[in-house]
C-alpha cells in the first residue's frame, strides 16, 4: 500500500541525486557542491521529472544552516585571525566594500533600487568557506603564510556576514530613494543591537560555563549517542532559543554555540561526532538552494549572468590582488588570496534568501546569485590548477618552504616510520617510538593535532593521506614502515593501496574493528591489521589467566600450610 510521504520523498530524492551528481562532479575534478546544487535543479520546480516539496526542503535547509554555522563557530580561531590581522582585517573589509559597490553598480544598470543593489553586492562579496578550505587543504597551504592570510581573510568575511544577518532585518524598512533613515528604523536598529548584546552577554557569562560543563558531564557517561545528542541539542537549542528569546537569527545563535565550544577540550570530539549529520543537512541545504534556481535565466538574461560571473571571478580577484600587493606581500601570496576568493557559496545563499524574504531583492537577483555561485565554483578548480602551474615555474618568493614540515622540527633523514593519524592511538604510538629513538613522521588532516605533534618535537605534516599530492610529500621511498592509526577502514584501505603502489616493499600495518574490516585492509595490501577488540580480549584473558594462576598458587600454599603437622 502506497502512502504519500512528502518529507521522506524530499529527503530521499535530494540525497540520492546529490550523491549521484556530487560523485560525478568529483570525478571530473569539480567541487561536489556543484553536484549538490545541480541535484536541487533536477528535483526542483523549474525542471520536469521528479518533484520534491520545496517548502519542506526549505525547512530542512534551516537545519543545514544551523549546523553549518555551528561548524564555522567550532573552527573559529581568534588566534589565527590576530596573527594576520594587519592584512586580513583591512583587506577583507576593503574587498567587501569594493565587491558590494560592483554588485550595486550592476543592479543600478538593471534599474533596481539601491537597497536591492546593496543586498546583491553584499551577497557577491563573500567567498564559500567549504570551497576555500578544501582547495587550500588539497594543496597543503593551510599552514603556509599565504594560507593563514586566506583563512584570516575568510574569518573577517564570515564575521561581517554574521553582522549583516543581524543588522539587515533591522534596517529593512529604510527607504532607498532619498537615502534618509526614518526614526523608527533607528529605533529598530538600536533594539536589535540591544537584543544581540544581551544574547552575547548571556552566552559569554552563562553559556561559556554551562555548555562545556554539560559536555564534560555527558562525556563522563561514556555514551557516544548521548554525547552526539548533547552536541546537536546545544547547536539547535541555542539557535532556537536565540531566535525565540532575543529575536536573533538561527545562524548567529548556532555560530556562538560553536564558538564557545571551540576552546573546549571536547571541541574536536564535538566536531567529529556532529560531522555526519552536519554534512547530510548541509547537502540538503545546497539541494534546497538549487531547487530555487531557474535555469532559464541563463538563456533569458545571459548578459547579467555574465556580468555577475565577471564580478565574482575577476572583480573580486583583481581587488584582492591589488590590496594584498598594496600591503607589500609577495605576488604568490596575492595570487593565492585572489584565486581563493574567486567564488561565492553558502553565506551568499543565506543572504539571498534573507533579501528575498524581506523584499529587498527581486527573484532575478537571487537567480543571478545562484548562477554566479554555480559558475564560479565550477571555475575555481581551473583557476587553482593555473596557479599550481604558475607556482611550479616561479619561485614563491615569500619564504615558504615546500618541505615536509612547514614549521617545527626538521623531517627525519634516511628511512623512517610514517604514522598516519595522531588521535589517541596514533599519538600513543608516536610517543613510544620517539622514546625508543625511532625516526618517525606524523601525517594528520587536523591542523590542531599536527600543531600538538610539532610542539612535542615530532615532525608532522597536515593533509589527507588519501590525497596523492599530500602522500607524495611524505617521500614514500624513505618510509620503511607505515602505521595507519585512523579508525576509518574504507579510507585506510585506499591509503594502503596508494602506499603499496608508491613503494611495493614497504611494510604496512593498519587497525580495524571487525574481521570484515581486517580482511578489507589485507585485501588492499596491508601486511597486518590489528583488531582492537581482539587484542583487548587476548590481553584481558592473559591477565585473567595470570590472576587465576596466582590465586590457585595462594590457595594451594594455604592448603599445604593447613595440612602440615604443627
Amino acid at each position: 500500500m502506497l502512502h504519500h510521504t512528502p518529507l521522506l520523498d524530499t529527503i530521499a530524492a535530494g540525497l540520492v541525486f546529490a550523491f549521484a551528481l556530487g560523485a560525478l562532479a568529483a570525478r571530473v575534478r569539480l567541487s561536489p557542491l556543484v553536484g549538490y546544487l545541480a541535484a536541487g535543479v533536477v528535483v526542483g520546480p523549474h525542471t520536469p521529472g521528479i518533484l520534491a516539496d520545496q517548502a519542506l526542503a526549505t525547512q530542512l535547509s534551516e537545519i543545514g544552516v544551523i549546523l553549518l554555522m555551528f561548524g564555522v563557530g567550532l573552527h573559529f580561531s581568534l588566534r589565527d585571525l590576530l596573527d594576520v590581522k594587519s592584512i586580513a582585517i583591512p583587506g577583507a573589509v576593503a574587498q567587501i566594500v569594493l565587491a558590494t559597490g560592483l554588485g550595486a553598480g550592476l543592479a543600478w544598470l538593471l534599474d533596481w533600487p539601491l537597497s536591492a543593489g546593496l543586498m546583491f553586492g553584499l551577497a557577491l562579496s563573500v567567498a564559500s568557506t567549504v570551497v576555500l578550505l578544501r582547495a587550500l587543504e588539497d594543496r597543503r597551504l593551510l599552514d603556509s603564510p599565504r594560507g593563514r592570510i586566506a583563512v584570516g581573510w575568510l574569518i573577517v568575511e564570515d564575521i561581517a556576514m554574521v553582522l549583516a544577518l543581524v543588522l539587515v532585518p533591522a534596517m529593512a524598512g529604510a527607504p532607498a530613494e532619498d537615502g534618509s533613515v526614518p526614526s523608527n528604523v533607528w529605533l529598530s536598529l538600536v533594539l536589535t543591537v540591544l537584543k544581540v548584546s544581551g544574547f552575547v552577554a548571556i552566552m559569554l557569562l552563562v553559556g561559556r560555563r554551562v555548555i562545556p560543563w554539560m559536555l564534560e558531564r555527558i562525556a563522563g557517561t561514556g555514551s557516544r549517542e548521548l554525547f552526539t545528542l548533547c552536541v546537536l541539542t546545544i547547536a539547535l537549542g541555542v539557535a532556537l532559543g536565540a531566535a525565540l528569546l532575543f529575536d536573533v537569527s538561527f545562524a548567529l545563535g548556532a555560530f556562538f554555540a560553536g564558538m564557545l565550544l571551540a576552546d573546549s577540550q571536547f571541541s574536536h570530539k564535538a566536531a567529529s561526532d556532529s560531522l555526519p549529520l552536519r554534512d547530510a543537512f548541509a547537502v540538503l541545504f545546497f539541494v534546497s538552494v538549487g531547487m530555487l534556481f531557474d535555469p532559464h535565466i541563463l538563456f533569458e538574461h545571459p548578459l547579467p549572468v555574465l556580468a555577475t560571473f565577471v564580478i565574482i571571478v575577476i572583480g573580486k580577484s583583481v581587488a584582492a590582488l591589488a590590496l594584498v600587493l598594496a600591503f607589500r606581500h609577495p605576488l604568490s601570496t596575492a595570487l593565492t588570496i585572489s584565486v581563493s576568493l574567486a567564488q561565492i557559496g553558502e553565506f551568499s545563499f543565506i543572504l539571498a534568501g534573507l533579501g528575498l524574504e524581506l523584499g529587498l531583492l527581486p527573484e532575478m537577483g537571487r537567480d543571478l546569485i545562484l548562477a554566479g555561485a554555480i559558475l564560479s565554483i565550477i571555475c575555481n578548480p581551473l583557476l587553482f590548477a593555473a596557479l599550481d602551474r604558475w607556482s611550479r615555474h616561479h619561485d614563491t618568493g615569500d619564504g615558504e618552504k615546500r618541505a615536509i614540515v612547514a614549521s617545527g622540527p626538521p623531517a627525519p633523514a634516511g628511512l623512517y616510520v610514517l604514522v598516519i593519524g595522531y588521535g589517541r592511538v596514533g599519538s600513543a604510538i608516536a610517543q613510544i617510538l620517539r622514546e625508543r629513538a625511532v625516526p618517525l613522521l606524523v601525517l594528520d588532516n587536523d591542523p590542531d593535532l599536527v600543531d600538538r605533534a610539532q610542539a612535542q618535537g615530532i615532525p608532522a605534516i597536515c593533509g589527507n593521506a588519501a590525497n596523492p599530492r599530500v602522500l607524495a610529500e611524505t617521500n614514500p621511498a624513505q618510509v620503511r614502515l607505515a602505521l595507519l592509526a585512523i579508525p576509518q577502514p574504507l579510507e585506510a584501505g585506499e591509503i594502503v593501496a596508494r602506499l603499496r603502489e608508491a613503494k611495493p616493499d614497504m611494510t604496512i600495518i593498519a587497525r580495524g574493528h571487525s574481521d570484515a574490516e581486517v580482511q578489507h585492509l589485507l585485501q588492499h595490501g596491508a601486511d597486518g591489521a590489528v583488531m582492537a577488540e581482539r587484542v583487548m580480549a587476548l590481553r584481558m584473558a592473559e591477565m585473567a589467566t595470570h590472576s587465576l594462576a596466582y590465586h590457585d598458587r595462594l590457595a594451594a600454599a594455604a592448603a599445604v600450610s593447613q595440612a602440615a603437622p604443627p
